[in-house]
């Protein structure tokens, strides 16, 4: 098989990451008055009147999620209550020390992780492989023992390798491990990441690098995240290459371009229409909001997310 060759290289400017924000909220903590303020929010809510609700529930042909570490300012008790009263029933990102809470309050676990090592040393690079075999071998059958699919992995970063090395370097890593996915039924998700703004010199920031790696694997077990927002920075496009391509995409995530916040019109996307095109496809999996939100106040963020929410359910 030919050598893979990028169409662009990617520039190496850096802004706000995920990594950066998991390291700032402290994922799972509980901030003081969080829980009054959330309960306050959704006693509002709940009074309003059957009318009103029955107006603005969900249609149900699009299946929804929220990445955790976006609403990490609130607990995981409180952001199930905040999922369950805007109408939806799953989580992103989501470890095994949370599952019993999920599984408390009726929420799937749409996109599981704590295998990788993190989002910088991952599958592209060799040195890594022996750490990631074992983990993600055991996490495989801790998403499966737990009634889960989805569990996120990522390609890592290049440091001076070739697009082509990294390919077959994640060929030869993750072909140890998905004979085991597969017979788990459990589906690796190799997340797309830009590296323009976000996540300079990782592997994975253009669909065509993950699809071929998709090709060279050769298995149902492993699927693409393609994150919307990540590849509109990196090479737009999105409706045609969800469209031409989506059998390689196996979960997908949003957020507004530029900055990372709401999808409204204070962006550049068209939700709608993405999520019209991706139900065009066939998908039925989860479409999942990984935008930050702006507002200070707890009430604002989420209505940020029912807006969200409503925005994309067409």
């Amino acid at each position: 098989m030919g050598e893979y060759e990028p169409t662009k290289a990617p520039t190496a400017q850096s802004d706000i990451s995920r990594r950066q924000m998991l390291k700032k909220i402290g994922i799972g903590a509980t901030g003081v008055g969080l829980l009054t303020q959330v309960g306050s929010v959704l006693a509002v809510t709940q009074s309003n009147n059957a009318q009103t609700l029955k107006s603005t529930s969900l249609k149900g042909n699009v299946h929804h999620s929220l990445a955790r570490w976006t609403y990490g300012d609130l607990s995981i008790e409180e952001l199930c209550q905040v999922v369950k009263s805007i109408g939806f029933n799953a989580i992103d990102l989501i470890g095994p020390e949370d599952w019993p809470t999920l599984k408390k309050h009726g929420i799937y676990s749409s996109m599981c992780n704590g295998a990788e090592l993190n989002l910088t040393d991952g599958w592209g690079d060799k040195q890594f492989h022996d750490a990631l075999i074992e983990r993600y071998h055991r996490h495989i059958d801790l998403v499966a023992d737990a009634g889960y699919t989805n569990l996120i992995c990522f390609s890592g970063n290049k440091r001076g390798m070739t697009p082509e090395l990294g390919l077959q370097n994640a060929v030869l890593g993750l072909k140890q491990i998905l004979s085991h996915a597969e017979k788990r039924g459990v589906i690796l998700q190799m997340e797309l990441f830009n590296s323009k703004i976000d996540h300079p010199d990782y592997f994975a920031d253009n669909s065509a690098w993950g699809i071929e790696l998709c090709k060279r694997l050769g298995s149902d077990s492993f699927k693409l995240l393609y994150d919307i927002y990540h590849m509109q920075i990196s090479e737009g496009d999105i409706i045609r290459t969800i469209t031409d391509h989506h059998q390689y995409f196996g979960h997908y995530h949003t957020a507004g371009v530029p900055g990372r916040h709401e999808i409204d019109e204070s962006q550049e996307l068209f939700y709608p229409a993405i999520a019209r095109a991706i139900l065009a496809t066939g998908y039925r999996g989860y479409l999942a909001q990984e935008f930050i939100p702006t507002p200070a106040d707890v009430a604002g963020k989420i209505e940020s997310l029912r807006q969200a929410i409503h925005l994309c359910d067409v």
